[in-house]
């Protein structure tokens, strides 16, 4: 049977051959809690940045508002959409934190520009006016004139997959969909109707 982290490694290969911009965007769906305490969905679009046996990564603003959401209810969901093959993936699962260190390397990679970022966006929270950013950013700058260390607020989120779903576009909405649920180590295939 075919492993799917395996597969979608091979799909995502095939939609960075095709896709113009982006191809390792994912709408990334959390729970919210109001503060009544009701729980409402929240989605956005997110980058994943590394995928593995071990879990699917993102990186963000651990004070944002999917950051304070994952901490709250740490599971998570995310559906990545390739229009032009006519392909997406589902999953969900449960999300933890990854160690210092990978987020550190990670960190290290992105341009200096989003290494300022990091540390000037008080994320999702209100902005007065655009000024203020841009004068965060020159403040930063001028605190970290060499190497830009990684904001301790800021990290990686694992999310390990339960289930994972592929589905292919078929005509006359026939499509084809293949759930893979974890069991244990392993994973059990089935079909799904369209």
């Amino acid at each position: 049977m075919d492993d799917p982290v395996e597969r979608f490694g091979r799909w995502l290969a095939e939609a960075e051959a095709t896709e113009v911009n982006d191809p390792n965007a994912c709408a990334l769906a959390t729970v919210a809690r109001d503060a009544d305490g009701a729980v409402r969905p929240d989605v956005r679009m997110v980058l994943l940045k590394r995928f593995d046996a071990s879990g699917f990564v993102i990186y963000t603003n651990l004070e944002s508002a999917k950051g304070r959401q994952l901490a709250d209810v740490p599971e998570a969901a995310l559906c990545f959409h390739w229009k032009s093959l006519r392909r997406q993936v589902r999953l969900e699962g449960p999300v933890g934190p990854v160690p210092d260190a990978e987020a550190d390397g990670y960190f290290a990679t992105r341009p200096r520009a989003s290494q300022l970022s990091a540390w000037a966006s008080a994320q999702s929270r209100p902005l007065d006016r655009r000024e203020t950013f841009e004068a965060r950013l020159a403040e930063m700058a001028a605190r970290y004139p060499g190497m830009v260390p990684r904001p301790p607020f800021w990290s990686g989120i694992r999310i390990v997959p339960r289930w994972i779903e592929f589905w292919e576009d078929r005509d006359g909405r026939q499509h084809h969909r293949e759930r893979f649920d974890r069991r244990g180590e392993h994973w059990a295939m089935g079909l799904l109707y369209p």
